[in-house]
């Protein structure tokens, strides 16, 4: 949904904007073509691989940091607000195809998942460290698996005989108490919740939009492409009632205090870019505005 979420951000072509998850540069490079020689651009990741892809261009700067602290980086440039954010939740193309990360349940690698590969922890930790009831918490909470209990319960009785070291050794241990007809859904669960933890995806998101807020001028957008369920919550009621409790604070007299405005529908990818890239199907892009 890159041109959608370009057109979003209604782009001020000497405006400044930031691109909290660069990956492989795209759309990075799509705000910049619609930036004069006046515009800046700031882009985050702290992964290396990703940092490889680094577009030679005055107005951009790339930031090797998690956007988690986007506030205290982008204030080492001097830059206290700016007129556009975008957000991409999704794991890189780049991270899936590469065995030796660990995303993928397809290619056979290391437990690792780690975002940042400077990071101290792992899926091989969390899977053969962690107690029962915190990967019981963790498969029900962050891969919203029915069975998590018992996911948990075998996990822990098969490592204890060997420690599970590679992405498929997890995947074959999985296997009998998955079903058959439903297995990459559910088998990708586990992956996801897994990664959510070793990246602390989840706390990551809400401390990025919390300072959205105090970042964005008047008038700016912020607009976030999420994958799963747990983030496009978080980003849904952050954006209509300004906090993740669900009820906006009021004033006084009752009046509610918003920070955005939502901008338009719920967008997700048309059939012709999901037959292009299949990842794409449970994309689901918010707009807001500043108010």
């Amino acid at each position: 949904m890159l041109e959608e979420a370009i057109k979003g951000l209604k782009i001020d072509p000497d405006g400044v904007y930031v691109d909290v998850t660069f990956g492989g540069g795209g759309h990075s490079r799509a705000i910049l073509q619609n930036l004069s020689s006046r515009g800046k651009l700031f882009a985050f990741d702290q992964d290396k691989a990703a940092q490889e892809n680094f577009i030679s261009d005055d107005r951009f700067h790339l930031i090797d940091g998690n956007f988690s602290q986007i506030k205290r980086h982008l204030k080492f440039y001097g830059i206290t607000n700016v007129d556009g954010i975008l957000a991409d939740f999704g794991v890189s193309s780049y991270q899936f195809e590469k065995g030796s990360r660990g995303f993928s349940t397809r290619l056979k690698g290391p437990l690792d998942m780690r975002m940042n590969t400077e990071s101290r922890l792992t899926a091989r930790e969390v899977i053969n460290e962690y107690s029962e009831e915190e990967l019981y918490q963790i498969f029900k909470n962050y891969g919203e698996l029915r069975n998590a209990k018992k996911l948990a319960n075998h996990i822990v009785k098969e490592r204890s005989k060997t420690p599970i070291e590679t992405t498929h050794g997890l995947v074959n241990l999985l296997t009998p108490k998955l079903p058959k007809h439903i297995f990459n859904k559910l088998i990708a669960q586990v992956f996801q919740a897994v990664r959510i933890e070793v990246n602390e995806e989840l706390d990551v998101i809400k401390s990025f939009l919390e300072q959205s807020i105090e970042l964005l001028n008047l008038g700016g957008r912020l607009a976030c492409i999420s994958y799963h369920s747990l983030e496009d919550r978080l980003v849904k009621v952050f954006i209509r009632e300004g906090n993740f409790t669900g009820k906006a604070e009021s004033d006084l007299y009752g009046n509610r205090n918003l920070p955005f405005i939502k901008v338009g529908n719920l967008q997700i990818p048309s059939n012709e870019e999901i037959m292009d890239n299949n990842r794409s199907r449970s994309g689901k892009l918010r707009i807001a505005e500043r108010i």
